[in-house]
C-alpha cells in the first residue's frame, strides 16, 4: 500500500470543512430540543431558523421553502413520494412519473417502487451518447396525454459522468400543464450557480457531506405553494412534512458548508475545470484508447469518467487504490455481483465497456499534485489490469 494518499471521489463524499468542524462542535456542546419553549429550547430553535435563512440565501429560497432531512436520499424520496401522493389524492388521473433514465438511485428506486407498490405508471425518458435527456421526447411524453401526468424528475447534473441536463428547457414544458418537476442537485451546489426561484424548480435536493458537511444532513427546497403528503409522521416538524427532533447541530454545519459553497463559484469551477482537464489529457495520453464519457462543455467542472476496454473496473480501482489513489467505479453493486452502470447503459454503452468504467471527482482538497499522480499511475495500473483479465484471474 502507497503512503501517497490521493483522494479522488469528491462526487461520493467530500472531506468536511475545518469550519464546519468548528461550528458543528460548538452546537453540539450546548443543550436545548429547538421545538420546547424554554430558553435552552429557543435557543436551540434560534440557531436551526439561522441555518435555514443562510441555505436559503444561498440558493435563492425562501427561508419558508427549506426543509431539513436527514440527506439526499431522504429528500428524493420526500419529493418524489410526496408530489407523487399529493397529486394522486387531488386527481386519481394522476398516475404517471416521468423519469430521466439516469437518474440517482434515490430518484429511481423511489420511482421503481411507486411504481411496484402504488399504481404509478413509470416512463423513463432516454438520454443521448452523452448522458443528456433528449428534451423532444419529454415533450411528446408530456402532450401525449398531460392530464395523467403526476410529475417530472430529472437530476440537475449527474453523478456518474457530469453532464448537466437542460433544466431550462425543462421546466417550461412542464409550466405549461402545470406539472411540477423535482431535482436532485446534489452534484450542483458549489460547482455551478444554484437558484432555486429563478429556477422554476418545484422541489430541489442538496446534500452536507458531497460539499464538505457533516454526513447524515440535507435539505429538500420546496416551493411554497407546493403540497407534498408526508414520508414519515410525528411531531409535525418542518412544515408538518418531515417530523422529527429538529437536529441543530447538523443543521448549523450544512449551513456553513452551503455558504462557502456558495461563494466564489466561478473561481472554484475555473480552477477545478482546469485539474479535470488536465487530468483527461493525462489519462488519455497515458492510455489512448480509452474512452471519456460526457463532454466537457456539458458537464460539471469537478467529474472525469472514462471507461478502459478490455480492463475490469474493479480490478483498476483495486490497483489505483494500492497506489494510495481513490476513485471509484460509479456502478451499482447488488449482492456482490458488479453490475454494469445504469447511467452508460441507457447511453448506449455496450454492457461489456460499461463494467469497465471509472469516475474521478475533483473538490476543495483537490491539486495538481493529485492530478499529476493519478496520471503517473493510470497507465502501469491498466496494463497490468488488462494481463490480469487476459489469464483469467480478473472476476467480473
Amino acid at each position: 500500500m502507497s503512503e501517497r494518499q490521493v483522494y479522488l471521489d469528491h462526487a461520493a463524499t467530500s472531506p468536511i470543512l475545518p469550519e464546519v468542524i468548528e461550528v458543528v462542535a460548538e452546537v453540539m456542546a450546548t443543550v436545548g430540543n429547538p421545538s420546547s419553549l424554554h430558553a435552552a429550547g429557543r435557543q436551540a430553535r434560534k440557531i436551526v431558523e439561522e441555518s435555514r435563512e443562510t441555505v436559503a440565501g444561498a440558493l435563492g429560497a425562501r427561508p419558508s421553502e427549506v426543509v431539513f432531512t436527514s440527506g439526499g436520499t431522504e429528500a428524493d424520496n420526500l419529493a418524489v413520494k410526496g408530489l407523487y401522493w399529493s397529486r394522486r389524492a387531488a386527481d386519481p388521473r394522476r398516475v404517471r412519473i416521468l423519469a430521466s433514465a439516469v437518474e440517482h438511485h434515490a430518484v429511481m428506486d423511489a420511482v421503481q417502487w411507486l411504481g411496484e407498490a402504488q399504481g404509478a405508471e413509470v416512463e423513463w425518458l432516454p438520454v443521448d451518447a452523452h448522458g443528456a435527456l433528449e428534451v423532444a421526447a419529454l415533450r411528446e411524453a408530456v402532450a401525449r396525454e398531460p392530464e395523467s401526468v403526476a410529475l417530472i424528475t430529472v437530476m440537475w447534473a449527474n453523478n456518474e459522468i457530469g453532464t448537466v441536463q437542460p433544466i431550462d428547457q425543462i421546466v417550461p414544458i412542464a409550466a405549461e400543464y402545470g406539472i411540477p418537476v423535482h431535482s436532485d442537485a446534489v452534484q450542483v451546489v458549489g460547482h455551478l450557480p444554484v437558484d432555486f426561484s429563478a429556477s422554476g424548480l418545484d422541489t430541489l435536493t442538496i446534500s452536507g457531506h458531497k460539499i464538505g458537511g457533516p454526513i447524515g444532513v440535507g435539505a429538500l427546497l420546496v416551493r411554497r405553494e407546493i403540497e407534498l403528503t408526508p414520508v414519515q409522521h410525528g411531531g409535525g416538524q418542518e412544515r408538518d412534512v418531515r417530523s422529527g427532533t429538529l437536529d441543530a447541530p447538523s443543521f448549523a454545519g450544512l449551513a456553513t458548508a452551503v455558504d462557502a459553497a456558495a461563494g466564489n463559484i466561478a473561481a472554484r469551477a475555473e480552477h477545478l475545470g482546469q485539474l479535470r482537464d488536465l487530468l483527461a489529457q493525462g489519462v488519455l495520453s497515458a492510455v489512448p484508447d480509452a474512452v471519456r464519457n460526457g463532454v466537457p462543455d456539458r458537464s460539471l467542472p469537478s467529474i472525469a469518467h472514462f471507461s478502459f476496454p478490455g480492463c475490469d473496473g474493479d480490478s483498476l480501482l483495486l490497483l489505483l487504490d494500492a497506489a494510495g489513489i481513490h476513485c471509484s467505479t460509479g456502478s451499482a453493486c447488488t449482492a456482490g455481483v458488479q453490475q454494469p452502470s445504469h447511467v452508460l447503459l441507457a447511453m448506449g454503452v455496450d454492457p461489456e465497456v460499461a463494467r469497465d468504467s471509472l469516475r474521478f471527482s475533483l473538490g476543495h482538497t483537490s491539486t495538481r499534485a493529485d492530478v499529476e499522480a493519478l496520471i503517473e499511475s493510470i497507465g502501469p495500473a491498466v496494463s497490468r489490469a488488462r494481463k490480469a483479465g487476459l489469464s483469467g484471474t480478473s472476476k467480473r
